[in-house]
């Protein structure tokens, strides 16, 4: 049997406009008038699924879903680094970022590498038993970005080169470790 992995990015909030490393900032109101309009247009599920950050759980809350919190798909641990504006950090730290951006086992950060996070999430990919049919989760776009890169074999430095836009569904399917990858669907009543 074929599983269907469905990742919804969350809508915007004031952390993604600031381009500010992870954090657990709620939506704005335009991102939950955004994820409210895109409901209708998501497909059938299964099972439903979410990060525990705040833009995913309020994003899944918009689209009606009654979805549940899945630790492996949690965002990025980015440490001490969290909260914090990219050119800032860039400007206290060059060369920790530097490191950061180069090497995919590095941390400077405290907390999870790119390694470590491609890891767990494709650890929870690999998981997924072959009855699981039909899984829909809102998760963060390195969640997203780093499913991709373990479900596709990718090299971890391709994890900087995928864009994931707001509310949008990329889709992996497959079986027994292969996985086919339909991504970058805006949702959106004609969606469904």
């Amino acid at each position: 049997m074929t599983i269907r992995v469905m990742l919804v990015s969350p809508a915007t909030n004031a952390a993604l406009r600031e381009a500010r490393f992870g954090g657990d900032a709620p939506l704005d109101e335009s991102g939950a008038r955004r994820a409210r309009a895109a409901a209708g247009g998501l497909p059938r599920a299964d099972r439903l699924l979410s990060g525990s950050s705040a833009r995913c759980r309020e994003t899944a809350a918009g689209l009606g879903l009654c979805a549940e919190p899945a630790g492996a798909l949690d965002d990025w641990d980015l440490g001490r680094w969290s909260g914090r504006r990219l050119d800032e950090v860039s400007a206290g730290e060059p060369e920790a970022v530097s490191a950061w951006l180069c090497d995919p086992s590095c941390a400077p950060h405290g907390g999870e590498s790119l390694l470590s996070l491609c890891t767990r999430v494709g650890a929870w990919l690999e998981s997924l038993p072959p009855d699981t049919g039909r899984v829909l989760a809102v998760v963060d776009p390195a969640v997203t970005r780093a499913a991709m890169v373990r479900g596709l074999s990718l090299p971890p430095d391709a994890f900087w080169r995928l864009d994931v836009a707001p509310l949008t569904l990329t889709e992996l399917t497959g079986r027994g470790g292969r996985w086919n990858l339909k991504c970058g669907r805006p949702l959106g009543p004609e969606a469904g």
